[in-house]
C-alpha cells in the first residue's frame, strides 16, 4: 500500500508539472508534441520527485530504527490498525454503493424459481444504478421543457452554429497554418523576412532559367510587365505551384517546396518587377493588367434590353440613309 501511494504521489507531481507547462506555452498544439523541452522538464521533475520519495521512506525508516522494541511494536500495531480503518472505509463505500446481501444471508432471498438446479437472488438494485436513472429522468424532464415547451432552437439551428463556430475556428488556423495556402488564399508578402526566404528559394533554384537578377535566360523576363500565365500574386503562384505552359514551360514546383516557401518566393518575384537586369531577356507574352487595381475601369456589359435599343437605333439610321441619299 505504501508503494502504490507513493506511485500516485509522484504521478500526480509530474501531472501537474505538465498541466503547468501546457498553460504557459500557450499554443494551439501540445507543448509536449512540439516542444522537445517538455520532455526534459517532465524528466527533471520525475527524478526530483523519485527522489523525494526516496529521502522521505529512508527518513522514516530511520527515525523507526531510533525507537526502543517496545515503542516499535506499539508504531507497528498502530500502522496496521490504520490500513485495516482504511481496508474498512473503501469495504463500507462499496457495500453501501452494490447494496447486495452477504453469502452467509443468501438463503433469505432466494426466489421459488428453479432451472435445472439454478436459483435466482432477489437483490436490490445498486444504489448507483438507481441514482444514475433518477439522474436521466431529471435530465429528460429539463431537456423537455427547454426544446418541447419553450422552443428553444431547433437541431437545424445548433447544427447552423456550430458550423459557423468552425468556420471561425478554421479561418483562426488559417492564419498559423501557412502550409494550408493555395492558390485562392495566398496573399503578396511584403515583410522583409519573407522575400529574403524567397529570394533564397530564387537562387537554389529558378537562377538556371531566369538568373540571378530575374532578367530570364532560358526561362522569360521576370522584371517587365510581359506575362506569358499572367501577373500578380495568384497568377505567379499558379505557374509555380502547376508549372507553366505543357512541353515547353517550367516544371511545377509543388512537390518540392512547401506552399509557404512556394508564397514566399512568388512574393519575391512580384517584387522584381520594374527592377533592371544587367542583360534583360526580349518581352515575352502580354501586358498583365491587375484587374483588382482601383486604376482600371472595367466596362459593365450590356443588359439585353441595352442591346436591343442600339441594335434599333442603328437600323433607324440605315433606313434614313436609304431614303435620303446624299450626294456623298
Amino acid at each position: 500500500m505504501k508503494k502504490i501511494i507513493s506511485l500516485v504521489r509522484i504521478i500526480v507531481i509530474v501531472l501537474i508539472a505538465w498541466g503547468i507547462m501546457e498553460w504557459t506555452y500557450k499554443s494551439e498544439t501540445w507543448a509536449i508534441l512540439s516542444e522537445p523541452l517538455v520532455w526534459v522538464w517532465l524528466g527533471i521533475v520525475l527524478l526530483f520527485a523519485i527522489a523525494i520519495e526516496i529521502c522521505v521512506s529512508a527518513l522514516r525508516n530511520i527515525l523507526f530504527l531510533a525507537l526502543k522494541p517496545e515503542a516499535q511494536e506499539r508504531f507497528l500495531l498502530n500502522k496496521k490498525l490504520k490500513e485495516q480503518k482504511r481496508i474498512q472505509w473503501f469495504r463500507n463505500i462499496y457495500l453501501k454503493l452494490v447494496d447486495s446481501t452477504p453469502v452467509e444471508e443468501e438463503e433469505e432471498i432466494i426466489l421459488d424459481h428453479n432451472y435445472d438446479g439454478i436459483k435466482e437472488l432477489d437483490n436490490n438494485l445498486p444504489p448507483w444504478w438507481i441514482y444514475g436513472f433518477y439522474a436521466t429522468i431529471v435530465f429528460g424532464i429539463i431537456y423537455m421543457i427547454r426544446f418541447h415547451v419553450f422552443d428553444d432552437y431547433t437541431q437545424d439551428e445548433e447544427y447552423l452554429m456550430e458550423v459557423a463556430e468552425a468556420q471561425i475556428a478554421i479561418e483562426e488556423y488559417k492564419k498559423t497554418a501557412k502550409d494550408l495556402i493555395d492558390v485562392n488564399t495566398v496573399v503578396l508578402l511584403t515583410e522583409a523576412s519573407d522575400l529574403t526566404a524567397g529570394s533564397n528559394i530564387f537562387v537554389a533554384n529558378c537562377v538556371a532559367c531566369h538568373k540571378d537578377d530575374g532578367g530570364g535566360g532560358i526561362g522569360p523576363n521576370l522584371t517587365d510587365e510581359y506575362w506569358i500565365n499572367g501577373g500578380g500574386i495568384k497568377n505567379v503562384f499558379r505557374t509555380i505551384s502547376e508549372g507553366g505552359r505543357d512541353g515547353k514551360g517550367m516544371v511545377a514546383w509543388k512537390q518540392t517546396l512547401k506552399p509557404s516557401e512556394m508564397a514566399q518566393v512568388a512574393s519575391y518575384v512580384v517584387s522584381l518587377s520594374g527592377t533592371s537586369p544587367a542583360e534583360p531577356k526580349a518581352p515575352e507574352g502580354e501586358i498583365w493588367i491587375d484587374p483588382d487595381s482601383p486604376n482600371v475601369i472595367v466596362p459593365e456589359e450590356e443588359t439585353h434590353e441595352q442591346l436591343m435599343d442600339s441594335l434599333n437605333d442603328e437600323m433607324t439610321k440605315t433606313e434614313i440613309l436609304i431614303d435620303n441619299p446624299t450626294d456623298n
